[in-house]
């Protein structure tokens, strides 16, 4: 089964005026749909591949024949990493966060300011282009952290609760080279009822 470009779960013009139109286009149908047809084709050289998830192959990265090992993990990470980013997103969605989610902030982090200050700054800090990250550790512990290009930290253990993307296609054409702003601004459309589930799904 080849991998498919999920369709957006809300209009290109739903996040507005947090991330333009123009914007949502070019990531979702340009950016995001390069990197499951560059993923596509590296699985097709090796068949007995086709059976895996998305999931199943960037954790077990190590595991995979070395002539695709690099496809997978840039464009199987892309791909996995922007299923994660449309859903974690929501118009009319700007709000504390609600729920188990809230706990775990305010247990690990103090305050949901606080961690929010924390989140910022690791993505702000990411050099060049990256995620910022809120995962579960294999230990069962909380944690901030970044990954360079479109690594996953499912790929080291970890399983992402949430992430933010740092990539300058992700909000070059609205802020520029002011990525400070638009991590703060990115607040206003997370939704944080799928963040809930997905931190259900870290349990596993």
């Amino acid at each position: 089964m080849a991998f498919e470009l999920p369709p957006l779960p809300y209009n290109y013009d739903a996040l507005e005026p947090y991330i333009d139109t123009e914007t949502m286009r070019l990531h979702h149908d340009l950016h995001h749909q390069a990197y499951v047809t560059n993923v596509n084709a590296a699985v097709e050289k090796h068949p007995e591949l086709n059976s895996k998830s998305i999931e199943e192959l960037i954790v077990n990265l190590n595991n995979l024949p070395e002539d695709i090992r690099t496809a997978v993990r840039n464009h199987g990470g892309g791909h996995l990493n922007h299923t994660m980013f449309w859903q974690i997103m929501a118009p009319n969605a700007d709000g504390e966060p609600t729920g188990a989610i809230a706990d775990i902030i305010n247990n690990n982090f103090g305050d949901f300011e606080t961690f929010k200050q924390h989140f910022n700054d690791a993505g702000a800090k990411q050099f060049g282009s990256g995620w910022v990250w809120l995962v579960r550790t294999p230990d069962e512990k909380f944690a901030i952290t970044s990954t360079p290009n479109q690594d996953n930290p499912m790929t080291s253990g970890s399983f992402p609760i949430m992430g933010n993307d740092v990539w300058e296609h992700a909000y070059y054409l609205k802020y520029q080279n002011r990525r400070p702003e638009y991590l703060k601004q990115w607040w206003n459309v997370v939704n944080w009822d799928e963040i809930n589930k997905r931190l259900q799904m870290s349990k596993h």
